[in-house]
């Protein structure tokens, strides 16, 4: 398999932007719950964060499980609901 026929077959990701947007937050809030360990990120070779977009998913699909709830009482708190 070539590096480019792996590359197809990889996961998606997500930058901080977009997950940022996903939960209508700051980009550099996602970079801190990722420093935190509330997320799992992958570092690119230039060092930027990148998100699995299966993950992101999960999380904003199953708001009800424990792990995720904090992320939407944190996120509340800055929309001032």
């Amino acid at each position: 398999m070539s590096p480019g026929q792996a590359a197809n077959h990889a996961a998606p990701l997500l930058t901080p932007a977009e997950v940022a947007a996903a939960f209508r937050v700051d980009p550099k809030t996602v970079t801190r719950w990722a420093k935190a360990g509330k997320l799992s990120s992958i570092r690119t070779l230039g060092g930027h964060r990148r998100y699995l977009e299966a993950e992101i998913r999960a999380i904003l699909d199953s708001p009800t499980d424990e792990s995720t709830v904090w992320l939407a009482q944190y996120s509340d708190q800055f929309r001032g609901q």
